[in-house]
């Protein structure tokens, strides 16, 4: 007995060494890294300003394909930036092991520093991973949920539970779609309601209302088809 009580002693001792130890120490790069910190991104947007003033007008972008997606089109050099127009690669970028990947938005008149959550890519990769075991078909409901779009039967995928996104945006998880191109989306309908119950805002049939999510916060919604609005004011995904 006398030896049993010594051994639940030191275990609720290092229990208690290692809670204080927690206590303690900050919290390593890799968990700094999946908070999109307001300073960082106000720091790349010095640097980019600065880069662009000194390079004629020339941005410290990635060549992509000219049908990339508009969200993930103009991906930061970071090696153009560091260390002439700021010191380092801040922690939440990817390069650095955060889960961001920095890009810029309205190249043309205004090149606006925005971040682009790589998880959802992540989460993509294992669909396509599986679709690519099926031969590239993805087993989908026989009706769809929109224009060419469809929801995906995930137990036909060999997954025993759905495949979601935590959303930047709330603490909704957000469910993915498949579209008639063999890709999948994010479904991001949940957040858009809630911004359209919420705020009086100015939107009507035909415009993409993505950007209601793009003003609320430095991260992009990609991986998603452009959205509007009905005759209800509901969200819907544009024909496309």
């Amino acid at each position: 007995m006398k030896l049993l009580h010594r051994k639940r002693t030191i275990v609720l001792l290092l229990s208690l060494v290692l809670l204080l130890t927690g206590c303690m120490y900050p919290k390593d790069e890799g968990e700094s890294g999946n908070i999109p910190y307001s300073e960082h991104v106000e720091s790349v947007q010095k640097a980019v300003d600065a880069y662009r003033d000194s390079q004629g007008g020339m941005l410290p972008i990635k060549t992509t394909e000219l049908d990339t997606d508009i969200y993930i089109k103009y991906p930061i050099e970071f090696s153009k930036l560091v260390p002439a127009y700021t010191e380092k690669i801040p922690s939440s970028a990817y390069e650095k092991g955060g889960i961001f990947q920095y890009v810029l938005m309205d190249v043309e008149e205004n090149p606006t520093v925005k971040l682009v959550d790589l998880r959802v890519a992540e989460r993509i990769r294992e669909l396509n991973l599986r679709k690519n075991i099926n031969n590239g078909y993805i087993p989908h409901k026989a009706e769809a949920i929109g224009n060419n779009i469809y929801e995906i039967d995930y137990e036909a995928m060999g997954f025993e539970n759905q495949i979601t996104v935590k959303s930047p945006y709330s603490d909704n998880f957000l469910p993915l779609v498949a579209g008639g191109d063999g890709n999948f989306y994010v479904d991001y309908s949940i957040d858009l309601q809630r911004i359209l119950n919420e705020k009086q805002v100015d939107v009507k049939p035909g415009d993409d209302i993505r950007k209601l999510l793009e003003d609320i916060s430095p991260v992009l919604p990609a991986y998603s088809l452009p959205y509007t609005v009905n005759e209800n004011n509901e969200p819907v995904i544009m024909d496309w």
